[in-house]
């Protein structure tokens, strides 16, 4: 699995810290990022839920 979060695209609402607080966070402008070293989701069950969260769709999910 690979994550990857479009940061042009990012609004900062925050779903998906909030749904997976252990892969994600944002940073200081508010924009969501990726945790270093949670990349492929660290087994996480939550990820794809919080993809889906996203309001403007800024987040994917790969398989790897």
């Amino acid at each position: 699995m690979v994550i990857h979060v479009e940061k042009d695209r990012c609004v900062g609402a925050g779903m998906c810290a909030l749904t997976a607080p252990g892969v994600f966070t944002q940073d200081d402008d508010g924009l969501s990022e990726v945790l270093p070293g949670r990349q492929d989701g660290g087994g996480d069950p939550l990820v794809r839920e919080a993809a889906r969260a996203c309001p403007v769709q800024a987040i994917s999910v790969e398989e790897g």
